[in-house]
């Protein structure tokens, strides 16, 4: 991260202590990644995980003896063996680290054309490492006298942006001088997201060799009793695969909505991903469909594992013959393009691009 030089606040006495100021920060933000796929490294990062209020709601005299005698003693195991079949050997990370540095690059570099050297770019994590705390004090520390911070998550739920902005915040309760924020809002509604969702369909669909019967939408699941609760993320899951519908111009048919990553004992938002290729297969005798994972800015244990091989496998096992798994958005070129946009106008207000001030100018 670049540095501004640090200098004298105006009319400071000369004693003052020098601060560096004069950036806005754009902290890109995603749900996280272990260190390793090691057991400490796993127990570790699912320590943190699993005993976010947000993800885990049950009351902590119950839940955490559970978490610390049970779960944490078994699963950094099979996690880990989830996580070995995935990672980045040749880079030492997880797919979702090396995806979310491409990611903060690409929106680096819009953000130069848009503002020059005036907007610094950057990420963290909910959970593992680099912290949302490490790096706001960083931003703060390089002269970002102003923050916009994006969670990465296309629709609103209180177990991911919620959450997200909740560590937003306790980092900058510990700020002695607390900058200006903002907090970008769901975007799966955004005409320039569906757009792009949309080309990755069309992509894989030109690219199959035999056609998909049926596009499967597999969001990330949450118990049925937050949406009780108000949690809107189930309402923007559906909407999200009717925009989506709408753009590509297809039947009802098509495309359907089923939400996957069950844990627990009770109900979750339904259809469970796993069983309905299952039925798809069998009941409905689709031996051909692709997945996609609208909820997810990149691809992560829940889409390269447990869709790529878990859910393709119940597909197979249930009589289906071709899988096709359409990758998230990642760093595509249009994908990065409508969250610039968004970080663009989430910006108004505190900066302008240098085209807009151009033409103010020339006027």
């Amino acid at each position: 991260m670049n540095m501004m030089p640090a200098t004298n606040l105006p009319h400071a006495p000369a004693d003052h202590p020098k601060v560096r100021m004069g950036k806005i920060g754009v902290l890109l933000a995603n749900l996280g990644t272990p260190d390793g796929y090691d057991y400490w490294s796993m127990r570790r990062y699912l320590n943190e995980f699993l005993s976010d209020r947000r993800v885990i709601d049950y009351s902590p005299w119950l839940w955490q003896p559970l978490l610390q005698g049970i779960i944490l003693t078994k699963r950094p195991f099979s996690s880990g063996a989830a996580y070995k079949s995935i990672w980045n050997e040749a880079q030492g990370e997880s797919p979702l680290a090396t995806i979310t540095k491409a990611q903060t690059a690409k929106m680096a570099e819009r953000m130069q054309e848009a503002f020059g050297e005036d907007v610094v770019v950057d990420y963290c994590m909910r959970y593992g490492n680099p912290s949302t705390k490490s790096k706001v004090e960083q931003m703060q520390a390089a002269g970002c006298t102003k923050i916009v911070f994006f969670p990465l998550y296309p629709q609103y739920a209180g177990a991911t942006t919620a959450t997200a902005n909740d560590q937003f915040f306790r980092s900058l309760m510990s700020l002695k001088w607390q900058p200006p924020v903002r907090t970008v809002p769901a975007y799966s509604d955004d005409p320039r997201y569906i757009e792009a969702l949309a080309q990755s369909v069309e992509r894989a669909y030109a690219a199959a060799d035999t056609k998909p019967e049926i596009l499967v939408c597999s969001y990330h699941g949450v118990p049925k009793r937050y949406l009780m609760e108000g949690d809107p993320y189930h309402c923007q899951c559906q909407k999200a695969t009717r925009l989506l519908r709408e753009r590509l111009g297809w039947d009802k048919s098509e495309i359907i909505t089923t939400f996957q990553s069950k844990f627990g004992p009770e109900e979750w938002l339904k259809p469970y991903t796993v069983e309905e290729v299952a039925r798809l297969a069998e009941e409905d005798g689709k031996k051909n469909i692709a997945v996609i994972a609208p909820a997810f800015s990149a691809d992560c244990i829940e889409t390269l594992e447990e869709i790529n091989e878990e859910i393709k496998e119940s597909f197979e096992e249930a009589g289906g013959e071709h899988f096709t798994y359409i990758p998230c958005l990642n760093d595509d070129d249009a994908h990065m393009d409508a969250l610039a946009q968004i970080v663009i106008e989430n910006l108004s207000g505190w900066i302008e691009p240098r085209h807009a001030q151009q033409a103010a100018a020339a006027e």
